[in-house]
């Protein structure tokens, strides 16, 4: 068994697209997952599965949601190694100080990154963007709210990646392993 992370976009953000976390942990089950765990109410879900293809994964996931409560999200599926390295890989541990005010924004594909390597020439400070091979990164100095780096890196990103902040995503490492 590999145990592997989704990242649900876009869900319990506001009054529309709300699933309780017992459906969602309902879902996985349905879908042929095991050990299935949700962490906060923002969709973030825990499971083991046998050889895992995260593309095949997100899709089934994504289907399965539009399927059982009318609207659509997309999902990022990531083993917990593969989540693991992008953690470990993160290059703003030493500037990002708040981890509510620091981002990493998951990708399903690194080809899926390209549209957003142009941004990495514009300037951003006192607001920080960086890349690496699955993830990326923003610290976002004076808040989320106020960073004109964040309003515009969610223009680009559009639906193809999935933010969490620093504390999410080090919650995530810490209840994966």
């Amino acid at each position: 068994m590999t145990e592997c992370i989704a990242l649900i976009r876009g869900i319990n953000v506001g009054r529309g697209k709300r699933i309780s976390m017992a459906e969602l942990r309902q879902l996985h089950i349905r879908l042929g997952h095991q050990n299935v765990r949700t962490l906060l109410n923002s969709g973030n879900v825990l499971f083991d599965c046998d050889r895992p293809n995260a593309a095949q994964l997100s899709l089934a996931v994504q289907n399965a949601i539009v399927e059982t409560f009318g609207f659509g999200a997309g999902v990022v599926v990531l083993t917990a190694k593969s989540f693991a390295a992008i953690v470990h890989e993160n290059p703003l541990l030493k500037i990002a100080v708040d981890p509510a005010r620091h981002l990493v924004a998951f990708a399903g594909q690194p080809r899926l990154l390209a549209p957003l390597r142009p941004l990495m020439k514009q300037p951003w400070a006192p607001d920080v963007l960086a890349i690496g091979s699955r993830a990326a990164y923003l610290w976002c100095q004076e808040g989320l709210i106020a960073s004109k780096l964040c309003r515009t890196f969610g223009r680009h990103a559009g639906e193809t990646v999935t933010t969490r902040n620093w504390a999410t995503v080090l919650k995530l490492l810490a209840a994966s392993k």
